[in-house]
């Protein structure tokens, strides 16, 4: 016989969870209606424009902007934090290895899981605030050594050892290519950075914070938000976006290449956003900085931009599609030199510091996240047949 159900029947959700509010955050939020998202209570664009990586961390993990002087001590501090045990580094030719085909960001797991378990890190649960908040310095100054040392590895090079005496972004392209950057791909860089460092509730952050509620340590937080990174709905890549512009090719094959794949059904890589409903901020300040650049691929990029919006009007009339981040991205990295394998471990450089802030937050909420779901199966409970 059927068995009737007496706890509380479950509220009922949107697919994905969509416009559901899970908890409250002071670390930001997304407007997309309004083209606009803040860091605590900044825009993350004019943080982007005005200040550097290292107060923007500051900002997601204090609530505040550092002064001068605060701001040179966390520069100090995080910079002394690049360097990797001896035991990961012994390690990472073999994981570099082993991760090949998928890539660095895979590798970044394996990397992770091994460092926060040499490193002794306990729940976070059973830490003070200050032990989390120590936790997640170290693992953030240490994901840009980790990715570009999987990357080096990868290609056959030895790693590049952090420098303290470089900013964030400078270090982080340092540490890629052997080479100090000049200043305007550093700036470039950094400007990118700060744009991917938060971007409210999306899979990768509600990841953590779902972890983060069972008491997780803060290694374990973070290896979970980057698999779900990984997943082609979320985390996509900005060199998809490149990969548009290379099979488009030439100006004028813009608009039969954009009229075949909008009339075949297909998805125009590096444009649409679940969120936005007008111009992603994020594309307008990276088109500005590609521009600052200039050259063909710039151009280029900029005429099929225009040329996609104007046939989708056409042929779509009322729908919004506009650039998101990726498609400027891809060419801002592009530009600044970053081999296209890099280009999402470039944002996940960026992205752990708002993950750790995320987690940071959760961990002061002991409610663990415990969903339901609506049983859909044959009425329980059904006679076991006999072997």
């Amino acid at each position: 016989m059927t068995v009737p159900r007496t706890d509380p029947a479950p509220l009922d959700a949107p697919r994905g969870l969509a416009g559901v509010i899970v908890t409250g955050t002071a670390l930001g939020d997304v407007r997309g209606r309004e083209g606009f998202y803040h860091y605590r209570h900044y825009s993350a664009i004019e943080l982007a424009q005005r200040r550097g990586f290292e107060d923007v961390w500051y900002l997601m993990f204090h609530g505040e902007l550092p002064g001068r002087a605060e701001s040179a001590r966390f520069a100090a501090r995080t910079a002394g934090l690049r360097r990797l045990p001896a035991e990961v580094r012994e390690a990472l030719p073999g994981i570099a290895r082993t991760s090949a085909v998928s890539g660095p960001s895979a590798g970044l797991r394996t990397a992770l899981s091994l460092l926060g378990a040499g490193s002794g890190l306990r729940p976070v649960y059973d830490l003070p605030a200050g032990r989390r908040l120590a936790d997640a310095l170290a693992l953030c100054a240490a994901v840009p050594t980790l990715l570009t040392a999987l990357y080096r590895l990868g290609q056959g090079l030895e790693p590049v050892e952090p420098r303290e005496d470089l900013p964030f972004a400078a270090n982080y392209l340092y540490m890629l290519t052997g080479t100090e950057p000049d200043a305007a791909r550093a700036s470039a860089i950094e400007r990118y950075l700060i744009s991917a460092v938060d971007h409210g509730f999306n899979a990768s952050t509600f990841t953590a914070r779902v972890v983060a509620s069972t008491g997780a340590d803060m290694a374990a937080c973070l290896v979970a938000a980057v698999g779900a990174l990984s997943g082609p709905l979320h985390g996509g890549a900005p060199s998809r976006a490149l990969d548009t512009l290379d099979a488009i090719g030439t100006p004028e094959r813009i608009d039969g290449w954009i009229r075949e794949q909008i009339l075949g059904g297909a998805r125009i890589m590096g444009f649409g956003h679940p969120v936005y409903r007008t111009e992603d901020p994020r594309s307008r300040m990276l088109r500005s900085i590609a521009q600052e650049f200039g050259g063909p691929l710039v151009d280029f990029a900029v005429e099929v931009e225009r040329r996609v919006e104007a046939v989708l009007a056409e042929l779509k009339p009322g729908r919004e599609l506009h650039t998101n981040v990726e498609f400027y991205a891809g060419v801002v990295m592009e530009l600044c030199g970053l081999p296209r394998e890099m280009f999402t471990p470039t944002f996940c450089a960026a992205r752990v510091v708002g993950w750790s802030a995320n987690i940071l937050e959760q961990a002061e909420d002991s409610k663990i996240i415990r969903p339901a779901a609506r049983y859909v199966g044959a009425p329980p409970p059904q006679p076991v047949p006999a072997p």
